[in-house]
């Protein structure tokens, strides 16, 4: 049981991490785009 618990446990861990890792990616192509859209302002 304890080790099951454990390896849940690392699993979420990981997909935590890789839930951060795409938010950060898609708030760097918003920042991107953004800029874009500012520089084809100016």
């Amino acid at each position: 049981m304890a080790t099951k618990q454990s390896v849940q446990k690392k699993r979420s861990k990981r997909e935590r991490r890789t839930k951060i890792i795409i938010y950060f990616m898609v708030a760097l192509m918003l920042i991107s785009a953004i800029t874009a859209g500012l520089a084809a302002f100016i």
